[in-house]
């Protein structure tokens, strides 16, 4: 049997895909993308996936990813990076919510909090799901160890990230959902990091589940194959906040920087309304899941 089976990504395209939308036209009026996250308005809830490593490729394309996001008014997230690359995003006046790996050296942790509150971040978070590598060992990255943190640990790093709202990212279980209620943890990405396992269950599929056990505790995020508006969609009414995307955008704006970013973000935003128009939802709060067919 092929391995393709095993890939988590193509698994989540599936579900994705396999997600049907039921049409209400009577009544409909011309709907509105604007939306509140982690406390601030912004023009659409499509956002930034917290990419790392693109400057050694692409020199400068971090800050233009930052201004394309600011443009289009749309929140940006940012993953590892050096001091003077996060200065250069932090520049741009972007707001920004930077994602720390979970060093094994938990100085590295605490530097790029106060590093991130120094800069004005809008917030920052830790991207737990790098916790392991594919051979049984803990995970490193660029040379750095990785390392699981307890419950204990990320509280501590929420209460050090202070009046900054903290983000866990990779959290794929209604366990590791309440966890991180339990501690103030402002939002949640539900997410696999781009098959970063096999068999990995469906951000969708399981979202609902996790919406049901946190409420309105923590906002939730959503990453993993977000394509298009009709994704975007789709993430909303199963119950996410907001929705990243990520290797997408990066396709198609390596070479065309921060107008280029913009205009990608407005185009999902666009099919994103285009679809609330035919379902009959004027705004993102009033996106429910009874549109939703399921396989």
């Amino acid at each position: 049997m092929s391995e393709k089976r095993y890939d988590s990504n193509i698994i989540t395209r599936e579900y994705i895909d396999s997600l049907m939308i039921e049409q209400r036209l009577i009544d409909a009026v011309l709907p509105n993308a604007e939306t509140t996250i982690l406390g601030k308005s912004f023009s659409t809830p499509v956002m930034n996936a917290a990419f790392s490593f693109l400057a050694g490729a692409h020199p400068g394309y971090p800050a233009e990813m930052a201004k394309g996001f600011k443009a289009a008014g749309a929140l940006n997230m940012w993953g590892m990076s050096t001091d003077e690359e996060m200065k250069d995003i932090y520049s741009t006046g972007a707001d920004t919510i930077e994602i720390i790996k979970p060093y094994a050296d938990e100085s590295q942790i605490f530097h790029r909090i106060e590093f991130a509150a120094s800069n004005g971040a809008f917030g920052v978070g830790m991207d737990i799901d790098h916790a392991f590598d594919r051979k049984g060992n803990y995970d490193s990255v660029d040379g750095y160890t990785m390392e699981p943190k307890s419950l204990k640990q990320l509280e501590a790093y929420v209460k050090a990230a202070g009046d900054m709202p903290f983000v866990v990212k990779g959290v794929l279980s209604v366990s590791d959902a309440l966890k991180c209620a339990s501690i103030g943890v402002r939002a949640i990405t539900v997410s696999h990091h781009h098959g970063i396992f096999d068999g990995a269950v469906p951000p969708l599929r399981i979202l609902p589940e996790i919406k049901k056990a946190v409420g309105d505790n923590v906002e939730i995020f959503v990453d993993c194959g977000i394509e298009k508006g009709l994704d975007v969609f789709k993430a909303l009414a199963l119950g996410a906040d907001a929705v990243s995307v990520s290797r997408h955008i990066l396709a198609k704006t390596y070479k065309t920087g921060a107008e280029g970013i913009a205009d990608e973000i407005k185009h999902m935003t666009d099919e994103l309304v285009s679809v609330m128009g035919r379902c009959g939802f004027p705004t993102i709060n009033s996106i429910d899941d009874t549109v939703i067919w399921k396989p």
